[in-house]
């Protein structure tokens, strides 16, 4: 890649995207093409086909999808596989039509079975049914790999296809019914800490900026507090403060640090071609050329929810929802191939939520 290359980053101020454009920047890129999803709808075919026509990028990094927790995959089943399809045939497809020279397409790691071995390979993909919550979503992204090892099969592409593990890190989304776990977290223990110090302010703060189902800063006490409870943010029997967390707290899980991902995303845009990832002269079946990207280390929910209390400074309780689904028990990648790739993460989890809730505080608006 050139410095001047022509880069099209699709979910640029998005967790990831933003988080990849500013590794590109700090790399000396300069030639970018962004747009917002109120300049370009890229589930509009047209829309995508006249801007690839007109801008011809050099490189493409598909960072943008309709992303979510259990509770949001579970609920808009139908969204998330629709959205993300069109998302990605139209920009894929576009980018093999206007030559692009490379494009790195991020999925995620829940494209694996249910039931796959630990630590996960890339190999495990498509052995064994998906977990159910998540399956829409993760049809979309096993499509969107396919999509790219079937055009370089065919037309000679360089489309890489990288699976990270559960990110956050700045610019994510602390939406309390649509965000993944972690940010939720966040979250809901820094609003409970607020609630357990009485600190009005800092809950209206935090409101204004991020209002919830029509409540914020300007609402009374009463409809806070109701609005609080319902997502599980409330007064246990004792009268201490209490967050309610969904699932019995045993599932393993993994996190990777937003900037670490994008760092991982340029190392292998700039490093990695489809045909090194494959032996032409045994691979008579081209299979399973993604690259998985995470840390190779996970922590249970419970730990993680400790973790966070420890860093907020809440000293109220948790309650573990047991009738509430846990999703996949164990979720650990192998990040065997990334490593030999030359690609190591460097942000530990206890940091990382350090970080996090250190920029949460600082920007409370999104």
């Amino acid at each position: 890649m050139d410095k001047s290359s022509k880069i099209y980053i699709a979910g640029h101020r998005g967790l990831v995207g933003s988080a990849i454009l500013a590794n590109l920047k700090s790399r000396g890129y300069s030639n970018f093409i962004l747009r917002t999803h109120r300049e370009l709808d890229l589930k509009d075919q047209l829309a995508v086909a006249r801007f690839f026509e007109e801008e011809k990028p050099d490189y493409v990094i598909l960072a943008a999808a309709k992303v979510g927790g259990i509770i949001a995959n579970n609920k808009y089943r139908a969204d998330f596989i629709y959205e993300n399809l069109m998302i990605q045939n139209n920009i894929i497809h576009q980018a093999y039509l206007n030559n692009v020279k490379k494009l790195v397409f991020l999925g995620s790691t829940c494209i694996y079975p249910k039931e796959a071995s630990q630590p996960i390979s890339e190999d495990a993909l498509l052995t064994s049914p998906l977990e159910y919550t998540n399956e829409p979503y993760a049809i979309a992204k096993i499509a969107g790999i396919k999509m790219c090892e079937s055009y370089n099969i065919q037309y000679g592409t360089n489309f890489l296809a990288v699976m990270p593990t559960n990110l956050y890190g700045p610019n994510d989304n602390f939406d309390l019914e649509k965000s993944h776990v972690l940010p939720a977290l966040i979250r809901k223990v820094h609003l409970g800490k607020c609630l357990e110090e009485n600190d009005w302010s800092a809950i209206r703060l935090d409101l204004q900026y991020r209002p919830i189902e029509g409540v914020d800063d300007k609402s009374t006490e009463d409809e806070i507090l109701y609005l609080l409870n319902k997502y599980g943010i409330g007064k246990a029997a004792d009268q201490n403060i209490s967050i309610e967390i969904w699932g019995s707290g045993k599932p393993m899980r993994e996190f990777l640090w937003s900037e670490d991902m994008a760092d991982a995303t340029i190392h292998i845009m700039e490093s990695v071609n489809f045909l090194e990832l494959i032996d032409v002269t045994i691979d008579k079946e081209v299979r399973n050329t993604h690259i998985n990207v995470g840390t190779g280390i996970d922590i249970s929910i419970k730990e993680l929810a400790l973790l966070v209390k420890k860093i907020v400074g809440f000293k109220g309780q948790f309650w573990f929802n047991t009738e509430k689904p846990d999703g996949t028990l164990k979720k650990l990648t192998d990040v065997s191939k990334l490593h030999s790739l030359g690609w190591k993460h460097k942000v530990e989890i206890e940091e990382g939520v350090n970080l996090i809730y250190n920029w949460y505080k600082r920007y409370q608006k999104k």
